[in-house]
């Protein structure tokens, strides 16, 4: 029985992989994406929850890409969805979240330097400004549907907010 449970422990540990935790910082559900095998950017989204002090995610880097940047989607007077580069970070309150999610707030990574197939496992560096860099190992799962019919981005009080799909770009 001690033998069943040590190795059921052990599958556990090594199936969560992607899971980053860091001063209080969780990053939660970490995928990339592309919009094809060939595609020369591609996307991450995952989850921040924060059990500490307010902080600012103010960066990323990654070994697959030449740049990543925190990116953004925002509808235009004609209602066309626009990917914009977010200046000066994304806050991340005190004892809360907030979620990157298809279709709102993103890392894109630009220049990609290989192909992203299904199953890879990509690091990701993530730059906080209280918490410092925070090293986390994304997997691609381009076969991934998007979170549908909720708004919003923050992950305070009672639950999780995902935005919905947007269709463009690789997200």
């Amino acid at each position: 029985m001690l033998k069943t449970l040590m190795a059921l422990a052990t599958l556990t540990l090594t199936a969560l992989p992607a899971l980053a935790d860091h001063e209080g910082l969780h990053i939660n559900s970490p995928y990339a994406r592309v919009s094809t095998e060939n595609a020369q950017s591609g996307a991450i989204f995952f989850e921040i929850e924060n059990h500490g002090d307010a902080d600012r995610l103010i960066g990323a880097a990654s070994d697959v890409s030449q740049k990543a940047e925190l990116h953004t989607h925002l509808e235009d007077a004609n209602g066309v969805m626009q990917m914009i580069q977010i200046e000066g970070g994304i806050e991340i309150p005190a004892h809360g979240g907030h979620a990157l999610a298809r279709g709102g707030d993103h890392v894109m990574l630009l220049g990609l330097t290989r192909s992203l197939k299904q199953g890879d496992t990509i690091s990701l560096t993530l730059t906080f400004e209280q918490a410092g860099d925070v090293l986390v190992q994304v997997p691609v799962d381009n076969e991934r549907k998007a979170d549908a019919g909720h708004a919003g981005h923050d992950m305070g009080g009672e639950g999780h907010a995902m935005e919905g799909e947007h269709k463009h770009g690789n997200n």
